[in-house]
Formats: C-alpha cells, structure tokens, sequence
C-alpha cells in the first residue's frame, strides 16, 4: 500500500489533500503546510486528520475552496475546510506571526501531494505558540509539547529552540548541558 493509499484509506477520499493543495495554489497567495502534518515530515510519522496551512492573505482562498467542493466556515483567523464524504479536517491560519512561513517553506511529497512544508524552524515556532497558548484545551498543548519532543528527538537541533522551563516533560528529555 501506498502512502497516498494509505492516507485516503484514514480520509475516505482519494484526493482530499490534493484538492486541497491545488485550491491553495488557485488563490495565488503563498502558503505552507503546518502543524501535525509537517511535524510527520520532519519526524517519526504519527497519524492525524488535521491539515493545517499557513497563507499570507486571505484573498481568493475561501472562494478557491469553495469551487472545488469545499465546504467553509470562516473564523476570525482562519477558514476551516471540509471535503463531504472525507473526515480530513483542513484549517487555513491567516495570522501575520505566520506571514513569512511561506517563504522559508521546503518543498516534498506527502502522501503522493507535492506540497510546500514548513521550515523545520517555523514549525517548531509555531508548535511552541501552539504548546504555550493558555487559551488552547490542556490536550491540544500536551500534543504540541509531544510534537516538539518528537521533533527534538530527530533532530538535536530542536532543543536550543525550545526555552528551559517551558515544560517539565520537554526539559526530562533534554540533554545535560
């Protein structure tokens, strides 16, 4: 089985994801994959059926998902986009902290899609936003300090990132300095 195969085997749709990404690219604005998602680029894959992306500016991308079979609910900082039939839940982040993600993004496949990912650096700034957000369910903010664990654990680099303090269980697997 293919990754793609496996993916629409979670979703229940064959190209949710693709869609997704291609109503991205309609829009014209720059974009990046973040979250869960593009922590699984970087580290030891876990699943998830959130995809969320950064984007520059709003413009064009309610209207860019809606024709290709989205249905939208716009929040105050993002839209959320779901495809009927699929249980993928797609979140577009409009949020100027986010604006310059794009620009640093690296290009791969996930699951058979060629999509701009995030640098390593911006998700785990944007994980550490999401880890220390006391307005976030406590289970959200455990799941994103698990993330940056994960992405410290491949990457050695991570631990300089994340501040000494900012969680007891992130700071029992740091290294001795």
């Amino acid at each position: 089985m293919s990754d793609a195969e496996f993916f629409a085997a979670l979703t229940g749709s064959p190209n949710d994801l693709a869609l997704a990404v291609s109503a991205l690219r309609a829009c014209g604005q720059p974009f990046c994959l973040i979250g869960g998602l593009a922590v699984n680029h970087y580290a030891e894959p876990m699943v998830t059926l959130d995809a969320h992306f950064a984007i520059t500016a709003e413009t064009g991308a309610g209207e860019a998902f809606r024709a290709a079979g989205f249905l939208i609910e716009e929040c105050a900082h993002s839209l959320n986009a779901t495809l009927p039939g699929s249980r993928l839940r797609i979140q577009i982040t409009i949020n100027s902290r986010y604006g310059a993600f794009p620009s640093r993004a690296v290009t791969a496949t996930l699951f058979g899609v060629e999509i701009p990912i995030a640098s390593l650096a911006d998700v785990v700034q944007g994980k550490l936003w999401a880890a220390t957000d006391a307005t976030r369910r406590a289970s959200k903010r455990i799941k994103d300090t698990a993330d940056l664990a994960r992405l410290a654990e491949q990457h050695p680099e991570v631990f300089a990132m994340v501040p000494s303090g900012m969680s007891p269980s992130f700071d029992e697997i740091r290294p001795p300095s």
